[in-house]
């Protein structure tokens, strides 16, 4: 008898009106669905792009092999370097 007791639900019925795994499923489906088509979407997009795309305005383009340090991008310039004056004593 005491198995019974144990095993009865308390909660009442949650199957009848239950919609979480109908309502899950349609969800994983639908998500499936929207990146099947943001895939085919973006595969066609990269195909239109061109093969190459024209030099910057103003000049050739930097070549690759150019690291900064000899280009001076990673220099600091002098102003940077130098601590700014204190300001005199007020009287």
């Amino acid at each position: 008898m005491e198995l019974v007791e144990l095993a009865q639900n308390y909660f009442g019925d949650t199957r009848a009106t239950s919609l979480a795994g109908p309502l899950g499923g349609f969800l994983i489906v639908a998500l499936a669905v929207f990146t099947v088509l943001l895939i085919r979407n973006m595969n066609a997009r990269i195909r239109r792009l061109p093969e190459r795309f024209p030099p910057p305005a103003g000049g050739e383009p930097p070549e690759a092999d150019e690291s900064p340090e000899a280009t001076g991008a990673g220099e600091v310039p002098p102003q940077a370097r130098t601590a700014p004056s204190a300001a005199p004593p007020a009287d």
